[in-house]
């Protein structure tokens, strides 16, 4: 009986160090694959691990995995990168692939914006668009086709011939109307803007005497104008002309008597020299 016991004794106290070395085995073994922020973590990563990265991240950031070559890295951002959507869950945030032809999605089934080669159309990415829209290659999108819209016409201008509205009988009006909406590349093509067509009128002769009198007065004034420059310098080349001939007297009177003078001083002379 007591050997019984010894037995169990050993048993049991083997078992328990057995609990206990694989305790201590698995809690280093966490502490190197999830060392926490204080031993080394960066870049918002809340555990990491030396080979693959981020474990999991800080509160509200997004983890997602990326691919160097044969190994993917954990990386803990605020926002998912282009080609990914997140999602939030309780426990952690990821960021999930969209689909190939997809280039940036809201959900995996929800497309915002397609690779080249496709076409967006309600969250889906199309070769080709479906009947009674049109592919709009600025935007990348599917839209509706646009026809082209035009106002109502114009009132009919006044019969007309040769830009004169006098001195005929038949003549041409005019009406116009311009382009509402511009069509798409599919939609219909814009009507034409401007017609014309024939008219009669009650042949009414121009008035050209009102022309001429106005033309004989432009030049009546024109003339005027000439007149008065030719009166003007005629009579500057009077008043010159005047001077020029008053100086002339002058100086005529002048010389005279400067001749007459040295006479009477010889005159003089020899009736001194007779005393």
């Amino acid at each position: 009986m007591q050997l019984r016991l010894i037995s169990w004794f050993f048993i049991t106290l083997n078992f328990m160090e057995y609990i206990g070395s694989q305790h201590a085995s698995r809690v280093r073994r966490q502490g190197r694959m999830h060392p926490n922020v204080s031993q080394g973590c960066q870049g918002g990563c809340a555990t990491c691990s030396d080979y693959n990265g981020c474990l999991s991240c800080k509160p509200r950031l997004f983890f997602v995995l990326e691919r160097i070559g044969m190994k993917q890295i954990g990386v803990c951002l605020s926002s998912c990168p282009s080609g990914y959507y997140g999602t939030r869950y309780p426990d952690i945030n990821k960021c999930a692939k969209c689909k190939a032809d997809c280039d940036t999605c809201f959900t995996r089934n929800f497309c915002t914006k397609c690779k080249s080669g496709f076409y967006l159309f309600s969250g889906k990415c199309l070769e080709k668009c479906p009947d009674g829209l049109e592919a709009n290659n600025h935007t990348m999108e599917c839209t509706s086709i646009v026809h082209c819209e035009a106002s109502e016409w114009s009132p009919w201008s006044p019969c007309t011939k040769k830009g004169k509205t006098c001195g005929f009988k038949r003549g041409n009006e005019v009406r116009v109307r311009e382009i509402v909406q511009h069509p798409s590349a599919k939609g219909n093509p814009c009507p034409a803007t401007s017609e014309s067509r024939k008219c009669i009128v009650q042949r009414k002769r121009c008035q050209k005497e009102g022309k001429g009198k106005k033309n004989r007065e432009e030049k009546r004034k024109k003339s005027n104008k000439d007149e008065s420059k030719e009166t003007r310098q005629e009579s500057k080349g009077r008043a010159a002309r005047r001077q020029n001939r008053e100086q002339r007297e002058n100086n005529n009177k002048t010389q005279p008597k400067k001749r007459k003078a040295p006479n009477k001083e010889q005159n003089l002379a020899p009736v001194d020299t007779a005393h």
